[in-house]
């Protein structure tokens, strides 16, 4: 064999094994990533071979699968009672991925997690069926929330104050998910990024806002476990209107004649007395306001539902004005509805904050448990000495206050209205807010709701807490009691 021969031999196996040797890379090290890829067209195919799992709601499954005409994805996701349930289920589309519980359990509805398949599936590579996902959600409790909305922008949040399950969880304006599954949706896709009052945000979980005055809560839960005020029926030392340190600015409060100078914790609450919080939350301090924010749950960046929720905020950094300020639930203070409804839960379960979720269980096809979130996993927030003084201040708030629109016959129940100002120099409507429980003697049933209107139709004057959020939460509270 000549040289030439030889050398063209041998460069053409070292050809050979590089391809070998690359061939080998892609498939023991970058088959993953390759798999995984967002480009992958197969991973979608795969994803939309079979129906899906479900999502379901006291028993029955408010998600479903229909099969496709044409085209390589042979199944799409269908709703059932969509806009009812998209806060909660969210949205699986061909086109534009998955959100809520549809993305956070995506493996196990469409059964590519490894949990669902048998070691011979492993083997072939068969795909498995898939696994359901079991919701805390009870459909009375959603349904009222969801029809007491109507047609304003607002959200709603019902919790089980003992267990922490989420009862009920809509946000309005909603949408359809089904409208959106499919490859060639792009108009309705399109119509609902372009909405202005975005309806694909979830407000329950996923937009905190100013919280007016049911933050008092917070501060009120602050002055008595600090000692500050020995109980909410001792009086304080609270001018009216109260001077903000530092600022030529007096915080007044909306009903000038309320006998707020002075007031205790009780009436301070029944009347929501601002110059009593400002001033309160100075007394303590930024830093001891805040230490009990976050016992309740804000600056958490990690509240998941198992939908994760942006984080509610109580800011530090501020100057005495504006930690006056921040004792109203003003500044640069916000909560979701899911916070809000989380305070009223740990007051109402004697200070235990039980940790909210939405979800039961995850199962396989035959039922057999692959997650389970139980229930009663709590923290204790505030004293029960606290809680029952806090519980009673609320019902005062209903019963001889601004509440009185949340009563529910034949149960106990406390609340705290809030009207939060928002834009530049408070010129757009304010935001409407309530938060409160109910607990029925006679069954045991307790429940705690948490409301916040956005926007709505009443003129600016006609805004408040009592009168567009409290309506909701009564509503809710009565379904969840029956």
């Amino acid at each position: 064999m000549n040289k030439t021969i030889r050398r063209a031999a041998a460069f053409s196996l070292l050809l050979v094994l590089a391809l070998l040797l690359r061939a080998t890379w892609v498939q023991a090290y970058e088959a993953k990533a390759l798999a995984d890829d967002k480009h992958n067209r197969r991973n979608i195919m795969e994803q939309y071979a079979q129906p899906l799992g479900d999502i379901v709601v006291a028993g029955s499954p408010v998600t479903g699968s229909k099969e496709t005409k044409g085209g390589d994805l042979s199944h799409k996701r269908t709703y059932k009672n969509g806009e009812l349930y998209a806060a909660v289920t969210g949205y699986s589309s061909q086109a534009y991925g998955s959100n809520q519980l549809e993305g956070v359990y995506a493996d196990v509805l469409d059964g590519t997690d490894s949990r669902l398949k048998n070691p011979l599936d492993a083997l072939t590579g068969k795909q498995t069926e898939p696994g359901d996902v079991l919701t805390t959600i009870d459909p009375a409790v959603q349904k009222a929330g969801f029809e007491a909305l109507g047609d304003v922008k607002g959200a709603a949040v019902a919790l089980d104050p003992k267990t922490g399950r989420v009862l009920g969880m809509v946000s309005t304006p909603s949408y359809d998910p089904s409208a959106i599954a499919g490859m060639t949706d792009g108009d309705a896709w399109r119509k609902l990024t372009e909405d202005e009052d975005k309806p694909l945000v979830n407000r329950a979980i996923r937009q905190p806002v100013a919280p007016g005055s049911t933050f008092k809560l917070v501060v009120a839960a602050a002055a008595l476990e600090d000692g500050l005020y020995g109980s909410v029926d001792e009086r304080t030392e609270s001018p009216n209107p109260y001077r903000m340190k530092g600022t030529v600015t007096d915080l007044v409060n909306e009903n000038p004649s309320a006998p707020c100078e002075d007031a205790s914790i009780r009436v301070a609450l029944q009347y929501s007395c601002n110059n009593v919080f400002g001033k309160m939350a100075v007394d303590l301090g930024q830093d001891k306001v805040r230490a009990m924010a976050e016992k309740f749950g804000f600056n958490d960046e990690e509240q998941d539902v198992p939908v994760r929720a942006y984080p509610s905020v109580y800011p530090s950094g501020m100057d005495d004005a504006q930690t006056a300020l921040s004792g109203i639930g003003q500044f640069d203070v916000t909560a979701t509805p899911l916070q809000m409804a989380m305070v009223s839960s740990a007051i109402a379960n004697d200070g235990m904050l039980a940790a909210p979720h939405m979800v039961s269980k995850v199962v396989d096809a035959d039922g057999d448990t692959l997650d389970t979130y139980g229930d009663g996993e709590s923290r204790r927030i505030v004293s029960s000495s606290t809680a029952e003084q806090l519980r009673s201040a609320m019902v005062t708030v209903v019963e001889d206050g601004t509440g009185s629109n949340a009563k529910v016959d034949g149960a106990e129940v406390g609340g705290k209205t809030g009207t939060a100002q928002r834009g530049v120099e408070n010129s757009e409507k304010p935001y409407a807010w309530f938060t409160s429980y109910a607990k029925d003697a006679e069954t045991g049933q307790e429940v705690a709701v948490a409301v916040l209107i956005e926007d709505s139709h009443a003129q600016r004057a006609e805004v408040s807490g009592n009168g567009l959020a409290a309506p909701v939460a009564q509503k809710m509270m009565a379904a969840a009691l029956k």
